[in-house]
């Protein structure tokens, strides 16, 4: 339910003097006023472009022009009592509950009624409502609904122009994606979704290969032109998949088969990458382009999942290890990683000061923040040419579903991010960070290669 105002209290005090406050029971009278059609002063008239479904609705112009400029204008350019007003299907089944909303200030609705009731709330420009929904729209990302509504959602916001709710729904497919390439959504998607999503290096998934599948079904399914379908296969990375599973692509795949020309290319770097070290590797390929870099794979090959009970209590660690990288040359080899969470750590600018008689002067009150540091347990000259970057997945509940909630990017500590865990009540057990009073956390460590490309004479 989406609120347009606060239920008062009967009364109440300020400067001024005291307050009597009756909220609820002007709301009613409203609703009585709109059901009864008491006073009516302007008929609504709605129809669909075919009129093959006309509703009429009893309301009160004062209303409509007090809540809406678009209805104030016609209100004073109408000819008559009735206003007729051309609705698609889709709004003229929710318009009722927009009319309400005028009146009441709330409404309720279900995840199918939250594009009609924006389109609405946009025409009209009752701008209260437009940002409820989009409010309520961004909140129920991760609700579970037959089959799929944020792919829609994402589509309708670039229609609409709405910035927060494209990029909300953008960034909750990137970091689930690994659930929704199993929906039934995901071979609905558009084009112009599929290369935004290809593109991003922050995809969340269990593995590239992974990726590559959900990729042929939706090329399978939807037969693009060659266009897309050539740029959405040069976006995957190829060098991120085992030389066992990129035979197999190229035996078994008949996408690949079909499009094998237009990446060629990609696969003969990535079979180069597979067969010298990537310190070799770094002296002939720019080793920035995307097709060398990560995204934040599930697979234990990469990282662990954390799972910190009563995180605010005390300092925790964890040990686990990855590949020391994902080519050839580097996939045998282990590397073991230390972990430790500090729920109250501080920072060198909130420490306690000491002056020359040695007496404590603390400088800041808080108690800390959390942090997490991450390190080798031994150092290694396999680690020569390569920088690893650390990410930590950090999750909580949405509508009853554990989902990413931040990605965090570091090199050896999260100080390096000022917002890390910022906002997380972690001592509440009713937080949306907690499950079964656990903070659930996913460790990815990204080997980073350095360029180092010779000049030519």
């Amino acid at each position: 339910m989406l609120d347009g105002a606060q239920d008062g209290a009967a009364g109440g005090s300020s400067g001024d003097g005291d307050t009597i406050s009756h909220p609820v029971v002007l709301v009613q009278r409203l609703e009585t006023l709109l059901l009864q059609g008491n006073g009516s002063d302007v008929s609504l008239r709605v129809e669909t472009p075919a009129a093959d479904e006309v509703k009429m609705i009893q309301a009160h112009a004062l209303v409509l022009a007090l809540h809406s400029a678009v209805f104030e204008e016609m209100l004073l350019s109408r000819n008559g009592s009735t206003l007729v007003l051309k609705e698609g299907a889709d709004c003229a089944a929710v318009f009722d509950k927009f009319i309400r909303y005028l009146y009441c200030g709330e409404i309720s609705l279900r995840l199918d009624q939250a594009t009609p009731l924006h389109k609405l709330a946009s025409k009209y420009q009752v701008l209260s409502l437009q940002q409820g929904v989009t409010q309520y729209m961004i909140q129920n990302l991760a609700r579970n609904s037959p089959s799929g509504h944020v792919a829609g959602w994402y589509e309708y916001a670039l229609q609409a122009a709405d910035v927060t709710l494209r990029d909300s729904c953008l960034q909750y497919l990137a970091w689930s994606l690994s659930s929704v390439l199993q929906s039934g959504e995901w071979l609905t998607v558009s084009g112009h979704l599929l290369m935004s999503l290809l593109h991003r290096s922050d995809l969340v998934l269990q593995s590239e290969m992974e990726l590559f599948a959900a990729l042929e079904a939706w090329i399978v399914h939807n037969d693009p032109d060659e266009l897309t379908a050539e740029n959405a296969l040069r976006a995957v990375r190829y060098a991120m998949m085992p030389p066992r599973e990129l035979f197999h692509l190229q035996t078994q795949s008949p996408v690949l088969a079909r499009y094998q020309e237009s990446v060629r290319d990609l696969l003969y770097m990535s079979y180069q990458f597979h067969s010298a070290s990537p310190l070799h590797m770094a002296k002939y390929f720019d080793m920035n382009c995307s097709l060398f870099v990560p995204r934040n794979y599930l697979s234990a090959a990469w990282g662990s999942p954390w799972a910190i009970n009563n995180p605010s209590r005390d300092d925790r660690s964890t040990s686990f290890q990855t590949q020391l990288g994902p080519s050839g040359h580097d996939a045998a080899k282990r590397v073991t990683w230390n972990a430790l969470f500090s729920p109250r750590w501080l920072p060198l600018s909130m420490r306690p000061m000491y002056t020359e008689t040695s007496a404590m002067q603390p400088t800041r009150a808080e108690g800390g923040r959390p942090r997490i540091i991450i390190t080798p347990a031994t150092s290694s000259t396999d680690f020569a040419g390569v920088n690893f970057q650390k990410t930590v997945l950090v999750m909580a509940r949405q509508t009853g579903t554990l989902v990413v909630k931040h990605v965090y990017n570091f090199h050896q500590s999260t100080e390096e991010n000022s917002d890390f865990l910022a906002e997380a009540d972690l001592s509440r057990r009713t937080s949306e960070y907690l499950t079964d009073s656990s903070l659930f956390l996913h460790i990815v460590v990204k080997p980073v290669y350095q360029s180092l490309i010779l000049s030519k004479n």
